[in-house]
């Protein structure tokens, strides 16, 4: 199965909960979801994610100088972002509870 179309729907949750308990730039981003199992998540999609959840006022950044190179924009979950993940997150057990229910019935007739 190409997980890349499942990975389209619930990149947004999946952004949210690496950055619910500590704040991340957009390569760290990318790099904890890939550490996390999500190998196929491409940079421009996280980015892309990223500047859309702050437009949406789920995030909140900061800069940080960096010495031996550019400087950093750090994203952070805001008040708005974590009502949105806990919707998504809600939403996303119910789905997948669903679709568990679905493969395992169609595992134990085959």
């Amino acid at each position: 199965m190409d997980t890349s179309q499942l990975l389209k729907g619930v990149l947004d949750l999946a952004v949210l909960s690496v950055l619910r308990d500590e704040d991340g730039y957009g390569y760290d981003v990318v790099r904890r979801l890939r550490v996390a199992g999500l190998d196929e998540v491409g940079d421009a999609s996280v980015y892309g994610t990223l500047r859309r959840l702050y437009r949406a006022g789920a995030l909140t950044t900061y800069v940080v100088p960096s010495e031996t190179g550019p400087h950093r924009k750090y994203y952070s979950v805001n008040g708005t972002g974590r009502d949105m993940l806990r919707r998504s997150s809600k939403t996303w057990r119910e789905f997948a509870g669903v679709m568990s229910g679905l493969v395992d019935e169609e595992t134990e007739a085959a």
